[in-house]
């Protein structure tokens, strides 16, 4: 049986390319002014090929089935988040004004992208990882409708904000799977195509430690908001999406998608929509940085019962 060491393990590389960005930023290697020139470029040319590459032939994601499981999964289990964050946030004492919509907004989104997608792509291959694509757009729609309404307390949506690259890829990649047209999408151009997209994700996470550690001494941190944290985003949300992973009638790469999306901390996405809608963003570094460092101890655990509890066999022994 995977032992959560072997979990560890498997993972690590992730935490260490974070831990690499956040100490290059600190020795001012890395600058901050450099960042939003690189998240351009991940986000509109190196992201989008790297989801066309794992979407395009791969047959776990030929099914209308799947594709409508996979983002209603996404959709429902930010929901969850949100409800359950700011239930919790009530029990620890916020309140209106005191951070209590952006505790629920932090602690209820999962880093659903950068820092899962390697580690799904290490124990579950090609499969699961086009799933999760499909899964991230339930999210996204997600966080930019319930989660923007409640943090910002209006009912306006930023539609545009959906039309961003890894949505338009993920959109294009599987109409050409479900036509047929990806067998056409071959020799140097897909060779091309790939190369670009292997960089996607190692300079995502890098870029993430590079933040972190922007934001990591921003304020001093609030023991009831990083127990809280860590209790929604690392206890109670899990097991709602373990729970729905081992009873709904879901495919077995959805399921794999879950497991692991049920161990991720908490998404930087609130950070930013937290700063732009009125928020407390103090309060969601708190949730990001909290809950980042918790899971290096729950997410092995997490993922290796969640994987005994459900039945489930990684490629990795």
């Amino acid at each position: 049986m995977l032992s959560p060491i072997q979990v560890l393990a498997a993972v690590l590389p992730v935490y260490l390319l974070m831990l690499a960005g956040a100490t290059l930023r600190k020795c001012g290697v890395v600058r901050s002014e450099h960042d939003a020139g690189v998240m351009r470029l991940v986000f509109n040319v190196l992201l989008p090929c790297f989801i066309l590459d794992r979407i395009l032939g791969n047959d776990a994601v030929r099914g209308g089935s799947i594709v409508v499981w996979s983002i209603a999964m996404g959709f429902v289990f930010i929901g969850v988040g949100l409800a359950t964050g700011y239930v919790v946030g009530r029990l620890i004492g916020l309140g209106r004004g005191s951070g209590l919509r952006t505790f629920a907004l932090s602690s209820g989104c999962q880093n659903f992208g950068f820092t899962a997608a390697p580690v799904i792509e290490v124990l579950w291959g090609g499969g699961a990882l086009a799933v999760m694509f499909l899964h991230n757009i339930g999210v996204e729609v997600a966080i930019w409708t319930l989660g923007l309404m409640l943090v910002s307390g209006s009912t306006g949506v930023p539609w545009r904000k959906l039309l961003n690259g890894p949505l338009i890829a993920v959109a294009v990649a599987m109409f050409c799977v479900l036509t047929g047209l990806d067998r056409f999408v071959t020799g140097p151009p897909r060779e091309m195509m790939s190369m670009l997209g292997l960089t996607a994700i190692p300079v995502a996470v890098f870029i993430t430690g590079c933040t972190i550690m922007d934001l990591a001494f921003s304020e001093k941190p609030r023991p009831a908001i990083v127990i809280g944290a860590a209790v929604v985003r690392l206890l109670l949300v899990p097991l709602a999406i373990l729970a729905a992973a081992r009873y709904l009638p879901m495919a077995v790469e959805l399921r794999q998608v879950l497991v692991v999306q049920a161990a991720m901390p908490a998404a930087l996405t609130p950070i930013l929509m937290a700063r732009l809608y009125g928020g407390r963003p103090a309060v969601a570094v708190q949730v990001v940085i909290a809950t980042t460092l918790i899971s290096l101890l729950t997410l092995p655990w997490i993922i290796t019962l969640g994987i005994r509890w459900i039945g489930l066999q990684p490629m990795m022994p």
